[in-house]
């Protein structure tokens, strides 16, 4: 019952969708009725508002690694292990992928990955975001660097937290991340897919 309150929790403050909140503040439209229509950093910055992309980059990721901190520091009290921890890194994410605030059609989920592998464990979030940015230095496409990131994080975690229960939380997300980049992956294999900084006008 407590795994499924710290599960509930978290799923919640996933659901929180940030590029909603950022384009209400800074007065754009609705990051779903343009670009990609993705509600992620990568298309809210398509508006040409690069605040509005970085307040959306912080809060996505800093939901996902307040998620961690949160049942990482009270698991231990309710007498539960690193399974708490792994359920709620789990259930965060999928929060943001299908936020029950937007009839579950989320964002892809890059940014809250990215805040939950610095809460499990600083040097693996740092691998993932300079696997990112290597990528997106490279060839400027955001979603080939999220899609190679995702495949070898969970290398990076067997690497530093061994064959364990937040591994596995840490694959799931990843797999679950690539899923959602599939007509990316179409794009980018028939050279159609936009790169960082492109802006598109509103539809």
């Amino acid at each position: 019952m407590t795994l499924l309150l710290f599960a509930g929790l978290a799923y919640l403050l996933g659901s929180v969708p940030f590029a909603m909140i950022s384009s209400w503040v800074f007065q754009l439209p609705d990051p779903r009725t343009y670009g990609s229509k993705n509600p992620g950093a990568t298309n809210v910055l398509r508006s040409g508002k690069k605040a509005a992309a970085v307040l959306t980059l912080l809060g996505d990721a800093g939901k996902g690694w307040l998620a961690v901190f949160l049942a990482q520091s009270y698991a231990p009290q309710w007498g539960l292990g690193e399974e708490a921890v792994a359920i709620a890194a789990l259930a965060v994410f999928l929060g943001h992928v299908f936020s029950v605030f937007l009839r579950f059609q989320g964002g892809k989920g890059v940014a809250t990955a990215v805040g939950v592998l610095l809460g499990l464990n600083l040097w693996l979030g740092l691998l993932a975001m300079v696997t990112w940015l290597l990528v997106a230095f490279v060839w400027r496409i955001s979603s080939l660097s999220a899609l190679v990131a995702a495949a070898l994080t969970p290398l990076y975690s067997i690497g530093l937290l061994g064959f364990e229960v937040n591994t596995l939380a840490v694959s799931a997300m990843s797999l679950l991340l690539i899923w959602r980049h599939q007509s990316n992956i179409v794009n980018l294999l028939t050279g159609k897919e936009g790169r960082i900084g492109e802006k598109k006008s509103p539809e």
